[in-house]
């Protein structure tokens, strides 16, 4: 079997197609995403925001509702109750942070237990790619296209947030709505995710693109090319190889991402391991020298 044939024999199946397209822009939308959340430094609060969506999942499934409501539902929440948590007491967002998503993700879990169901909703936790639906496809378009056309009207506004909040409130903006935006895009972001890895893995996909663009650049704006790029080659090369070795297709997309932000890790020209040790070797070689 040939390249050619290796590449073409997977989209032979609607399924595969379906999935390869909401790998395509889940991974994209997550990438683009995850540059903010690694400069704010809120990699903790995709972390909630992700998990805190299951019981909105769960219960969507019980009201015969689509899971993209539900899901977006509780991401709101999830958001408003971090945020009520943080400032009505004396507790700091991370530990504000880890209260909420634990027991909106507990619940998650106990209603999926209590729940009879011909349908087995653990894919809602690990994620079911290769079971995208034609109704899926088209939520997962409908909330992309929305989130990523205020990320790049917004952009501007989003990065002076990241970047320095006490000037941004000189100029005249809002910090606080600014970042509640921002929150309300990732919960958004996180329902598309849904559809391809699950609670479980979304994080990743929501951390890792932003963190190996970091790696590599030290402009924001190549960072917000970098990041989709490898992210969604990471996520047609995880499909792919998920198809031949007939494994978990989200883990597989994960996996290949974190491969890549490993590879930067060690050879990024700037920061990665290698360079930065040679590089110090180099110094200490000279200083010896001109001793």
């Amino acid at each position: 079997m040939n390249l050619i044939e290796l590449l073409a024999e997977p989209l032979g199946y609607t399924f595969m197609v379906r999935a390869l397209l909401v790998t395509i822009i889940a991974a994209a939308l997550c990438a683009v995403l995850s540059c903010w959340l690694v400069l704010i430094g809120w990699s903790l609060m995709g972390d909630a925001v992700s998990h805190a969506v299951l019981p909105g999942v769960v219960l969507a499934y019980i009201a015969g509702a689509p899971f993209a409501l539900g899901a977006l539902v509780f991401g709101f929440l999830a958001v408003a109750l971090i945020g009520g948590v943080r400032d009505t007491t004396k507790l700091k967002e991370d530990a504000a942070i880890g209260i909420v998503f634990t027991t909106l993700f507990s619940i998650g879990l106990v209603l999926i237990s209590v729940t009879p169901s011909h349908v087995d909703l653990n894919h809602i936790i690990f994620g079911n790619l290769l079971g995208v639906s034609g109704s899926d496809l088209w939520q997962v378009l409908l909330l992309s296209a929305i989130t990523f056309a205020i990320l790049v009207l917004k952009r501007k506004d989003f990065t002076l947030y990241a970047f320095d909040q006490t000037h941004a409130h000189a100029l005249g903006m809002n910090p606080r709505l600014i970042g509640a935006v921002l929150l309300g895009l990732l919960a958004m972001t996180s329902v598309v995710a849904l559809q391809a890895v699950g609670v479980i893995l979304i994080v990743a996909m929501l951390i890792i693109p932003g963190a190996t663009a970091y790696l590599l650049t030290d402009r924001f704006g190549k960072m917000l090319v970098i990041a989709p790029v490898l992210a969604t080659c990471a996520g047609i090369l995880g499909v792919y190889v998920s198809y031949y070795l007939d494994a978990s297709t989200g883990g597989m997309v994960v996996l290949a991402q974190a491969m890549i932000f490993a590879i930067a890790y060690l050879f990024s020209p700037k920061q990665g391991l290698i360079a930065t040790r040679l590089a110090r070797k180099g110094r200490r070689k000279a200083l010896a020298a001109s001793r």
